[in-house]
């Protein structure tokens, strides 16, 4: 995982540090966050990325202000807001309903907050004409919300927040209504939004294809705990501990034990007594009994004529139009998956087959 303090300073919008928060008292007690420290740096795009309970909104509302830590500090800018109440800090927040104005137009919704921060009629019409161009929203500045498209909607609450121009944009899960198609749009507009305004988003999810896709860097929880941080080819291709691999991604997970290393490649032998050369990351422990992590795509079918890496008995094929993904069953029972891009006629894809399995150099990886 990045270290905290190796961040550049200069550069940091957001800082926690020893940030715990409980909830309850005694047996009852929660730990939501467990010691937290994060670096958020100015203008990126930063994903909170977890399962349901690891910790990640209750984090996100502590940076806007609307939960207190039970201990630990927050920074803006380096300057301490812990105790700040959020309408005092800089910041602010799309929440996954919206929480949009029925009553009031896109124009109204879009400068309520400039209304009440005391902003004169000139500067909020010329700021909401401005936000309104930003999400495309012009032709439906006099329609009332409730006559807008989920997708609509959102980009309304996203104006919204974005006009009093915040230093920090907190978006809590604002793509989980929408249908499979638009939000897949809603990812390309939200990233050209953060690229365009300057402004850091730091964004909620559960959703790894999201994470993937929008993020310059991921933090990675799980049980009120970051396991890791890093750019989205890290979190992917280089995971350190074993639940962010298998998090993030299809991964064939096997068990062995280390025979032999030098730097950091070490010789893996496996349940069913195949040796493969892996990749040992900075920080993990490269010696005794490991878990092994190769992703589907790092493995392909070994021609006749090849040294196959390993071998497994085929149990199903499931066909995805560019490449076909082949379960395979090992020696040792555990299952491995493979995606094979090229043609498949001169392989045997009767059930119970015996297929070679190659391996591209270098993708092996050992986890903690």
């Amino acid at each position: 995982m990045e270290k905290a303090g190796a961040e550049n300073r200069r550069n940091v919008a957001i800082s926690a540090r020893s940030l715990v928060k409980t909830f309850g008292t005694g047996e009852f007690a929660v730990h939501a966050l467990k010691d937290v420290d994060i670096d958020i740096r100015e203008n990126e795009f930063f994903t909170l990325l977890g399962p349901s309970g690891c910790g990640k909104t209750t984090l996100l509302r502590m940076i806007a202000g609307f939960e207190l830590p039970t201990s630990g500090i927050i920074q803006l800018d380096g300057q301490d807001i812990t105790a700040l109440p959020p309408h005092k800090r800089p910041v602010n927040t799309v929440f996954q309903s919206y929480a949009l104005f029925p009553h009031m137009t896109v124009a109204e919704n879009i400068g309520f907050g400039l209304k009440m921060l005391g902003r004169s009629g000139g500067d909020i019409d010329k700021r909401v004409k401005r936000m309104l161009a930003l999400v495309q929203l012009e032709a439906m500045a006099n329609r009332r919300t409730d006559q807008l498209s989920g997708g609509q909607q959102q980009r309304v609450a996203l104006a919204r927040a974005l006009a009093p121009e915040p230093k920090v944009l907190l978006l809590d899960e604002p793509l989980a209504a929408l249908d499979l198609k638009l939000r897949k749009n809603m990812q390309i507009e939200l990233k050209s939004l953060q690229a365009e305004t300057g402004i850091t988003f730091v964004f909620v999810t559960h959703d790894q294809e999201e994470a993937l896709t929008m993020s310059d860097r991921i933090a990675v929880m799980r049980a009120g705990e970051i396991l890791q941080i890093g750019a989205p080819t890290d979190i992917y291709e280089r995971p350190t501990h074993r639940f962010v691999a298998d998090f993030i991604g299809d991964i064939n997970i096997l068990e062995g034990s280390v025979v032999s290393s030098e730097g950091r490649t070490a010789q893996v032998r496996l349940k069913d007594g195949a040796v493969i050369e892996a990749r040992v990351p900075e920080g993990v422990d490269g010696s005794g009994d490991v878990a092994l992590a190769i992703r589907p795509e790092a493995a392909r079918l070994a021609g006749p004529d090849e040294t196959a890496a390993l071998s497994g008995t085929l149990e199903n094929v499931v066909y995805f139009g560019a490449a076909s993904y082949l379960h395979l069953r090992l020696g040792s029972g555990e299952e491995f998956v493979l995606r094979h891009s090229g043609a498949l006629d001169a392989y045997d894809l009767s059930t119970g087959s015996v297929l070679g399995i190659a391996l591209q150099p270098g993708r092996a990886r050992v986890l903690e």
